[in-house]
């Protein structure tokens, strides 16, 4: 199967790896040459950390390589079977994007979307073709996480959904049908209880490090909600609640304002070196 994915951030080089780990020709697209260089420099290193923790051989590693291909343009996804949209939580962005796939893509070909939050029905309505759009929402990082909500629109056909679940089974991942409601499971569940972390932060109800730690060794988390914050972005975190509070208009989604004022200042976690904690 001819792959071609749409973006080289985080989760698009994960994904572009994943699918070429597993043998598929991948076409890596963005707009500037720097991003995908910056894309390819990640996919090297991840390949060497599990090369060198002997998960694969240095040869598996040279041959995942060989089957990405970094290009700029959309016209290169024209002859994909399948095309994985992975670019920022925009709207505005994925319209442009999916009306010229639509476009170039051949007939047949499914065109999904990585998006975490935004309505796969409202994507899908921006081509001619929304029987074959389709969300395959990856988890970060994308190489190590199993899980792949596979999210259907007003008008996805069964046909594409059997398909895009059998590609993820294929690639080693664990999919999960969902149906295209704000914020889908995933993030419908887990914003909230970051935002309600915001909450009590802004509210003195105890400092950052006690709610993390109380849902580390109460909860059995993994990492506490404002350390997973930092680590998504505020900005994204932001906007995905914005999206669950306009979606379902219930104030039980109204993002903390602690939350606006860190994204107005440019703290956005991780990525600008601060967010609830410092990286600097």
């Amino acid at each position: 199967m001819k792959v071609s994915v749409i973006g080289g951030g985080t989760m698009g080089n994960g994904i572009a790896q994943v699918f070429a780990q597993h043998g598929h020709e991948v076409n890596l697209i963005d707009v500037k040459q720097e991003y995908l260089d910056r894309a390819l420099g990640t996919i090297e290193k991840n390949l060497g950390r599990m090369v060198k923790k002997e998960k694969i051989s240095q040869d598996d590693a040279d041959a995942t390589l060989k089957r990405l291909q970094p290009v700029i343009g959309l016209e290169n996804a024209a002859d994909s079977d399948l095309v994985i949209e992975a670019v920022f939580e925009n709207y505005e962005v994925k319209k442009e994007i999916f009306t010229k796939l639509d476009e170039v893509c051949k007939p047949g070909a499914i065109l999904a979307s990585n998006t975490s939050s935004i309505s796969l029905t409202r994507i899908a309505a921006c081509t001619k073709r929304p029987e074959s759009v389709i969300g395959m929402h990856f988890m970060n990082p994308v190489p190590i996480m199993k899980l792949v909500e596979i999210i259907c629109g007003q008008a996805t056909g069964d046909e594409t959904l059997a398909t895009v679940t059998q590609i993820a089974k294929d690639l080693h991942k664990v999919p999960v049908t969902v149906q295209d409601y704000p914020g889908f499971i995933s993030n419908r569940v887990l914003l909230p209880m970051i935002n309600e972390a915001a909450y009590c932060l802004m509210e003195g109800v105890a400092d950052r490090d006690a709610i993390d730690t109380v849902m580390k060794l109460g909860m059995a988390h993994p990492m506490g909600p404002l350390t997973l914050a930092d680590f998504i972005g505020l900005d994204v975190c932001l906007d995905i609640m914005n999206v669950l509070y306009e979606g379902f208009g219930d104030s039980k989604y109204r993002p903390c304002p602690l939350l606006r004022r860190m994204v107005d200042a440019g703290h956005l976690g991780r990525k600008s070196g601060k967010g609830f904690y410092d990286y600097e």
